[in-house]
């Protein structure tokens, strides 16, 4: 677990340093992960209608609610290592 922690938070030091800025849907995508990497299941409210930044992030988070905290560290590995 320890050997995958250490690559999760070197794959968050790299995703600030990316070549190129990613499309807006793989940001969702590296948010949501990351989210339920670190914290696990959403269980924040929904974000009103107004608020179109905000609900976009809660119902990517939202979307990976029962993926395991390890499942979503190595899929966040992944993706990182595909844009860099």
């Amino acid at each position: 677990m320890s050997d995958l922690k250490t690559k999760f938070e070197a794959a968050v030091a790299e995703s600030k340093n990316l070549s190129e800025r990613p499309d807006n849907a793989t940001l969702l995508k590296i948010y949501a992960l990351y989210k339920q990497a670190s914290v696990g299941d959403n269980t924040d409210p929904k974000p009103g209608f107004s608020d179109m930044v905000g609900r976009a992030k809660w119902e990517a988070w939202n979307g990976l609610k029962g993926t395991a905290s390890t499942d979503a560290m190595q899929q966040y590995i992944d993706l990182i290592e595909s844009l860099s």
